[in-house]
């Protein structure tokens, strides 16, 4: 089950109330998509978004995406991470989108109250420490969410495996008030 910045959320979800019972998150997933398998129909698109844009975001369980942004099923590819980074991995899915699948329009959404804003690089050492192995990946954390974005923006427009670069936008959306703001490019 999920809630949607159109209605309030319930104080406590059928997903809640099965983890403090003990039950597992993942059994009532399944069991959602068997009610939602019953009438689902092969809506027959094509891997290729509609609208030829992909979207990358943060993976924040606040942004509902398709909402905020009056998509529907097949309008986008959506790549999401913690914080909407764009990195490598980013890069690949983009590559991936723009070669073989007809995407030519990126934009990059960050949000306001990110968790990536309270952390720092420091998470990669103390993992170190408890697990005996440094992670490979950067945390990518900050401080600014505008100038993520512009960092971000700047990353995808300097990939030389990306074909399309010149519709690139950036956002920070309110988890508040749901608005995005445009962030401009560095100069």
């Amino acid at each position: 089950m999920s809630t949607s910045a159109h209605s309030p959320a319930p104080s406590v979800t059928p997903t809640a109330t099965a983890v403090r019972e003990g039950g597992q998150v993942t059994d009532q997933l399944v069991e959602a998509n068997s009610r939602y398998a019953k009438d689902f129909r092969d809506p027959g698109m094509d891997a290729k978004p509609v609208l030829q844009v992909a979207i990358v975001a943060c993976m924040d369980a606040r942004l509902d995406l398709h909402a905020a942004l009056g998509l529907e099923l097949g309008d986008c590819h959506t790549i999401r991470n913690a914080g909407g980074v764009v990195t490598d991995d980013v890069i690949r899915s983009l590559t991936i989108s723009q070669r073989a699948l007809g995407t030519r329009s990126i934009v990059l959404i960050h949000h306001t109250g990110c968790g990536l804003e309270s952390i720092t690089e420091e998470f990669r050492q103390d993992l170190e420490r408890e697990v005996g192995q440094r992670p490979v990946w950067a945390v990518e954390a900050y401080t600014d969410a505008d100038q993520d974005v512009r960092q971000s923006m700047q990353r995808v427009r300097t990939s030389p495996f990306l074909l399309h670069t010149d519709d690139i936008r950036g956002f920070v959306f309110d988890v508040t008030t749901g608005l995005l703001r445009e962030i401009q490019p560095a100069s």
